[in-house]
């Protein structure tokens, strides 16, 4: 099949976790015998702008695309994502795969003046995250009317998100959650030299600085408890770079709690592998799969109790009620107390989510949908 996926910033990249789910569909799907192209993004990486983007025509036989983007806050994705709906128009795709929600405004143009077939994966309800003002949230929640009357098919991530659009479109979507590979776990090298953090010294948060994953909540938790642990926070500001400030203004009292800003490669696998905690305290997600890649390095996590979390890891993790401080400190520092507990929580993760979560079966199921008609 030739397929077309629009709607992420650019691959290869981990600007999100949009990014890391089109790199695997779209590698994976090369390696089956399609031909896949990906429509990158223009403009500056949003995590790291002084990162220089490497100008690739093809990754891992997965053909790219640069599309022309206005590279301002609120325009980027808007611009790209239409200029790409163009250029995909008048391509050979027969299938193409939009991502998210705001990128599907432009969906109806496919539909209207082509026979492809569409697929949009909603990877959670855009429109209610916090950075957003009042028009790009009139925006992403146009786009997600659009998917629902234009797409042939949805899929979505959650049981959550399923239930919505039944009970708000009585429209039916594909649940089929994001996959997760094993990875190869590393003694503390960079980590150690730059921050002089060893294993089991620090609980890590590792995800981009936005306020619906309730970052505040740990800090403030990681203040109230008793511990020689720190507290890595790790991840850039995107399109939020007042909630940055005022997170290190909340932390900047206590010395224990270190920001690494962006990391990727080496940086990131031993910041994971090393690990005592890792938490991911949030309001709101879609599938975090930070979540499932903090799991497949054997780690004990602690999440919000919300079901898009609580749901990846049954009874494999531990919980505290959302947004409440309160609670995140008392479990926090039972954790920090309880070395066997967090350790029972180690033991089973890895083999758990490896199992629960496979890449190739998210591969089978999408071209299943690709292919129906």
């Amino acid at each position: 099949m030739k397929i077309a996926m629009i709607g992420h910033k650019r691959i290869p990249s981990r600007e999100g976790g949009v990014e890391i789910v089109v790199e695997e569909l779209s590698t994976r799907m090369v390696e089956k015998g399609n031909e896949v192209t990906c429509y990158n993004r223009g403009g500056k990486h949003v995590m790291d702008k002084n990162q220089k983007q490497k100008k690739l025509k093809e990754y891992k036989g997965v053909k790219l695309k640069k599309v022309w983007t206005i590279d301002k806050k609120g325009l980027a994705a808007m611009t790209s994502s239409f200029f790409g709906t163009f250029r995909i128009l008048f391509s050979r795709a027969k299938v193409v795969h939009y991502h998210a929600e705001g990128p599907c405004a432009w969906m109806w143009i496919i539909r209207w003046f082509s026979r492809k077939r569409i697929v949009a994966t909603i990877h959670g309800l855009d429109w209610q995250r916090a950075k957003w003002g009042g028009f790009a949230t009139k925006y992403i929640k146009y786009g997600e009317k659009r998917a629902v009357k234009n797409a042939h098919e949805i899929i979505v991530l959650s049981k959550n998100v399923q239930d919505y659009f039944k009970e708000t479109y009585n429209r039916d979507t594909k649940f089929i959650p994001n996959g997760v590979s094993k990875p190869t776990i590393v003694k503390p090298e960079i980590i150690k030299e730059k921050y002089n953090l060893n294993k089991d010294e620090y609980i890590l948060f590792l995800g981009r600085m936005v306020p619906e994953k309730g970052i505040h909540y740990l800090i403030e938790a990681f203040n109230n408890i008793k511990t020689d642990k720190k507290l890595v926070i790790a991840g850039g500001a995107s399109d939020t770079d007042s909630y940055y400030q005022e997170l290190k203004e909340k932390a900047k009292d206590n010395k224990s709690i270190i920001f690494t800003g962006f990391v990727q490669g080496k940086e990131l696998d031993e910041l994971y592998s090393n690990a005592y905690i890792y938490c991911l305290p949030s309001d709101l997600e879609g599938m975090p799969l930070s979540l499932l890649e903090a799991m497949s390095y054997g780690n004990c996590c602690l999440t919000s109790d919300i079901d898009e979390c609580a749901t990846v890891f049954e009874d494999k993790g531990a919980t505290f009620k959302k947004s409440d401080v309160k609670d995140l400190t008392k479990v926090l520092q039972d954790l920090c107390d309880n070395k066997d507990k967090v350790k029972k929580y180690k033991d089973n993760a890895q083999e758990f989510i490896l199992n629960k979560y496979n890449w190739d079966d998210v591969v089978d199921k999408t071209l299943k949908l690709y292919e129906r008609k």
